[in-house]
C-alpha cells in the first residue's frame, strides 16, 4: 500500500497587503514603467495577499515596517519570522486537526525557506504541539517553491519504511518579510507575486484522501541564474527572471521530462492537476505545454487569486483544494524552484 496524504490543513495571516504594495511600488517607477505595471499587475491574476505584518500602522505606512523607505536589517526580519512563523504554522495545524485526529505524531517534516532560527523552527512548533520528546525531526530549508514536494516525498520514504509511522508535514514561508526597495520593472513584479502562508498535512499509511504515488526530480539545464535568493543584510534578496515562463515551456517540450512528469499518460488523462501557482505566467506555460483544458488548473488558479505564490506552502494549498472536489484517478503534482528544477509526485483518490 502506498502512503497517503490523509488531509491538509492551511492558514494565512490577517492581513491583505497586495493593494498597499501596488501604491507603493507605483510611487517607485517612472511614469513610463508606471503604465507598464498597472498593466502586468493587473494581468497577474492576483487579488490578495496576506502578510504577518501587522495592519496598523500600515506595513508599507509612513510609520510602518517599511514606512519611509526603511530597509530593515536582517536581524530585524528574522526576529519577526521567529515569533510569527510557529504561530501561523500551528494555525494551520488546528485546522488540519480539525479535518482528522493528530495523536501519535511520530514524525515531523518542517519546510521554509524565508526565515532562519535555532533552535530550529521544528523545535519550536513541536514543543508547542506537546509532541512526544523522541519525535523524529527534519527540517528542509531553502528549497524555494519546490519544498512541498520534497517534504512529502520524505514523508512518503519514511511510512514506507516504518508503515506505522504519522508523519506531521509543515510548509510555512514569510515572504513579505523581505521586500526591497527597488525602482526597476523586474523586481517589483518579483515581489508583487508573494505572501505568506502556512500548510500542515498528515501522511500515513492509513487509506484515505491521496496517495502518494512515484516522484520525480528534474532539474533544468543552463536555468541556474533565473530563480535566486541571496542573503543580505537587508534581508533576503529574491532574483526573478522574466524569462522563467519561456524556459519552462521549452524544458515541457522536451519528451523525457514530459514523461517524467506524466508518468507516460496522456495528459487529458489526468484529472487532478495540482501545480504550483508561482505566477499566472507558469500556469499559462503549464496549460499551453500539455494542452490542457482552461478550467484544469482552476484550484491553483484560485490559490494564486487569493493568496499570491506562498513559495513552498503554496502546492499544500493547491492539494487542499483538489482534497475537497470530486474523487481523482489520475492525478499529478507539480512545482518548479531555485536552480531552475522541477519536481512532483503522482497522486488518487483512495478507494
Amino acid at each position: 500500500m502506498p502512503p497517503y496524504i490523509n488531509a491538509i490543513g492551511t492558514a494565512t495571516p490577517s492581513h491583505d497587503i497586495h493593494p498597499s504594495f501596488l501604491a507603493w511600488a507605483r510611487e517607485r517607477v517612472s511614469p513610463r514603467e508606471m503604465r507598464l505595471f498597472d498593466r502586468m499587475a493587473a494581468r497577474a491574476g492576483i487579488e490578495q495577499r496576506w502578510s504577518v505584518l501587522t495592519a496598523e500602522p500600515a506595513p508599507i505606512g509612513p510609520d510602518g515596517f517599511y514606512g519611509n523607505n526603511a530597509v530593515p536589517g536582517t536581524a530585524e526580519r528574522m526576529a519577526i519570522y521567529a515569533q510569527a512563523a510557529p504561530g501561523l504554522a500551528v494555525e494551520a495545524i488546528e485546522r488540519l486537526a480539525k479535518k482528522v485526529p493528530l495523536g501519535h505524531i511520530t514524525h515531523l517534516v518542517v519546510a521554509s525557506c524565508t526565515g532562519f532560527v535555532a533552535p530550529g523552527i521544528d523545535q519550536i512548533i513541536a514543543r508547542r504541539l506537546g509532541l512526544a520528546f523522541d519525535v523524529e525531526r527534519l527540517l528542509i530549508g531553502f528549497m524555494g517553491c519546490y519544498a512541498a514536494v520534497a517534504a512529502l516525498r520524505s514523508a512518503r520514504h519514511i511510512v514506507r519504511s516504518v508503515p506505522h509511522a504519522r508523519v506531521l508535514v509543515i510548509t510555512v514561508e514569510l515572504s513579505t518579510l523581505h521586500m526591497q526597495p527597488d525602482t526597476t520593472l523586474e523586481p517589483l513584479l518579483a515581489q508583487l507575486q508573494f505572501g505568506d502562508g502556512a500548510a500542515a498535512a498528515l501522511v500515513t499509511a492509513d487509506p484515505a484522501g491521496f496517495s502518494l504515488d512515484e516522484t520525480f526530480a528534474a532539474a533544468l539545464p543552463h536555468s541556474d541564474d533565473l530563480i535566486r535568493w541571496t542573503i543580505t543584510d537587508q534581508g533576503f534578496v529574491m532574483h526573478l527572471s522574466g524569462a522563467v515562463p519561456n524556459h519552462i515551456s521549452s524544458a515541457l517540450a522536451e519528451p523525457a521530462l514530459r514523461a517524467s512528469i506524466t508518468g507516460g499518460v496522456d495528459p487529458a488523462t489526468v484529472d487532478g492537476w495540482a501545480v504550483h501557482a508561482g505566477g499566472r505566467s507558469i500556469l499559462d506555460a503549464v496549460e499551453h505545454a500539455f494542452a490542457l483544458a482552461p478550467d484544469a488548473l482552476a484550484a491553483s488558479r484560485a490559490v494564486l487569486r487569493t493568496a499570491g505564490n506562498m513559495s513552498s506552502a503554496t502546492l499544500m494549498f493547491v492539494l487542499e483544494r483538489l482534497l475537497a472536489g470530486p474523487p481523482v484517478r489520475e492525478g499529478r503534482a507539480l512545482a518548479f524552484g531555485p536552480g531552475l528544477a522541477a519536481e512532483g509526485f503522482a497522486f488518487r483518490s483512495a478507494a
